[in-house]
């Protein structure tokens, strides 16, 4: 069963959370350009991009197992921002703004993973 990725609750969040991100590395130095901001824009493009190409799988297991790719890549990010908070790259508030709609849209993802028939 082949989902409508854009009609994924989940997708729109995880779009939502690549543009924060876009946003939060505008201010970086520049001198980071490589490094952090690009490894921070690679992760958030990742959780939307892994959604929509598990939703167009044969299977609801090979969904579920590109939802688990995208759940990793959002631990990443997570981690990314608290680093590019220990360097001042972004105020703490920003960081828990992004650390929250993280953990929001992981919960989201869960819930959403259990609906899949993966037994198949």
């Amino acid at each position: 069963m082949k989902h409508r990725f854009k009609e994924l609750r989940i997708w729109q969040v995880a779009m939502d959370i690549a543009g924060m991100t876009y946003e939060l590395c505008a201010s970086f130095p520049a001198d980071e350009r490589f490094g952090l901001i690009s490894q921070m824009r690679r992760a958030a493009v990742s959780i939307p991009s892994n959604i929509a190409e598990g939703a167009g799988r044969e299977s609801e297991l090979d969904f579920a197992r590109f939802l688990k790719i995208s759940v990793g890549s959002s631990y990443e990010l997570e981690t990314q921002c608290l680093l590019a908070a220990r360097f001042n790259y972004l105020t703490d508030e920003q960081a828990g703004l992004i650390s929250d709609k993280l953990d929001q849209w992981q919960r989201m993802v869960y819930m959403f993973r259990k609906t899949l028939n993966t037994t198949t």
